[in-house]
């Protein structure tokens, strides 16, 4: 695979990069901040940083209103973001078609991780940020992260940090640059730009900011709802640092029927969303307070009025999209002659520009299969629930706090034996050499992909 985006550094190539990953990975205790310092510095920005959420009915919200002639939500700017229905028909999953909302943010955004050498370790610059859907306010987020509405400064706040080292980063400081797709459930072509940059000496961690080696970053990982999303899909796209990879290795698969069954299933999905206007969304019910499907299950579209004292603006109010049910993404791993592969799913979801991404070998909420045949359930579901208990990683994780509410799922990755047989073509063991790969280009490995990588690369 010949990847579109180049792996590099100040230092050298893609070798280096790895070498200090590894070193970075393995550092003691120590570094900028030790991990008493770490534990005491995480525990003082929540407490300086208070965050006022309070649902309202949409008639508050500022700036944001519904369209008469749609009912589609938008803000006055015209910029951020707007919630329209999406009519879909699709050969994915046990209901073939149905109406929704949906979030259409067209605008790529930046997420960002700097990175900096102290005292010949690297270490990850990371931000303490508030988010109004997080279920704790707080979480560990990338050194940048910014819709272009913020950096383009919309909402006439004022400017993010540490921009420029991404939006004019140094020759040769690029480490990672892909553009990378969020939840295609419930965002329409939705991406950002990750990033990770190599920066000198000149770029200090400001105030709310740490400089976290990748041993810190990793003990982050195993904790609940501490390390948020943007966090944790940029760091999946650093190069895989551990031995298993960089060593001489061998696939269940070649490169070749890897890439060609990615195309089959793109090929052979049928997926038609039509975007709608949210008026016309069927079984969607809209109130003073929310925009909720009958039967209570899915999601709502809920209003929110915020204050806060650490973002670019102080107070502002949005529509947040509010998850009915808590999600589980899970990850099966095993060993094929001593290489680490893991089982992913090609899923097809209405959002994605590809039609198909990779997922975890299980991706749902279970609460919305409750009135649909035990067949209907998804593959593997029933083993995951059998093997959790042995489980090398599970941990509760928010996902977007900028636009989901409370919006929680257990990630899970459990080792398995070779017993374990493929249900259909939807499924394949890919080796963590191929993952790698795979993750240097666009729209492969969707979000919860994404952040089960990282965290099998933390273990």
């Amino acid at each position: 695979m010949t990847p579109t985006t180049a792996l590099a550094s100040s230092r050298g190539g893609k070798a280096d990069t790895r070498t200090a990953l590894a070193g970075s990975a393995a550092a003691v205790d120590g570094g900028v901040l030790s991990d008493v310092e770490l534990a005491a510095w995480l525990a003082d920005r929540r407490s300086t940083q208070p965050q006022r959420v309070e649902r309202v009915p949409f008639a508050e919200l500022d700036g944001w209103r519904f369209e008469e002639s749609t009912g589609d939500l938008r803000h006055a700017s015209g910029g951020f973001f707007a919630v329209h229905g999406l009519r879909v028909r699709s050969d994915f999953g046990p209901v073939s078609v149905w109406e929704q909302p949906v979030i259409d943010q067209p605008e790529i955004g930046i997420l960002g991780i700097a990175v900096r050498d102290f005292d010949g370790v690297t270490h990850l610059l990371m931000q303490a940020k508030s988010e109004p859907g997080n279920v704790n306010g707080m979480q560990v987020s990338p050194t940048v992260q910014a819709t272009k509405s913020n950096y383009m400064r919309v909402h006439g706040g004022s400017a993010v940090k540490y921009l420029d080292c991404f939006r004019r980063p140094a020759p040769g400081s690029v480490v990672a640059d892909v553009l990378q797709s969020e939840q295609g459930s419930w965002f329409l072509g939705k991406r950002n730009r990750n990033m990770i940059v190599r920066v000198g000496p000149e770029v200090e961690a400001g105030e709310d900011f740490a400089w976290l080696t990748l041993r810190q970053v990793n003990m982050l990982l195993g904790q609940d709802n501490v390390v948020n999303m943007d966090a944790r899909t940029v760091l999946s796209c650093l190069p895989d640092w551990r031995p298993d990879v960089t060593g001489p290795t061998t696939s269940l698969h070649s490169d070749t029927e890897i890439r060609s069954w990615i195309t089959r299933r793109r090929a052979e999905h049928e997926v038609r969303a039509v975007p709608i206007g949210l008026a016309e969304t069927k079984d969607w019910h809209r109130d003073p307070y929310s925009v909720s499907h009958v039967s209570g299950r899915h999601f709502s579209v809920a209003a929110v009025d915020v204050v806060s004292g650490r973002r670019e603006v102080a107070a502002w109010s949005q529509p947040l999209l509010e998850p009915h049910g808590t999600g589980i993404a899970a990850l099966f791993v095993r060993r094929v002659d001593g290489v680490p592969h893991v089982l992913l799913r090609a899923r097809a979801e209405a959002g994605f520009l590809s039609v198909v991404e990779l997922g975890p070998t299980v991706q749902c909420t279970e609460e919305n299969y409750e009135d649909l045949p035990h067949a209907a359930r998804p593959p593997y579901l029933d083993e995951v629930h059998e093997r959790r208990e042995s489980a090398v990683y599970d941990v509760l994780l928010s996902e977007e706090g900028g636009r989901f509410l409370n919006a929680q799922s257990h990630y899970v990755i459990i080792e398995v034996d070779d017993n374990i047989p493929l249900v259909s073509d939807e499924f394949q063991w890919v080796s963590s050499r191929q993952v790698d790969e795979l993750l240097r280009y666009s729209h492969h490995l969707n979000v919860q992909a994404r952040t089960l990588i990282a965290a099998w690369r933390s273990l």
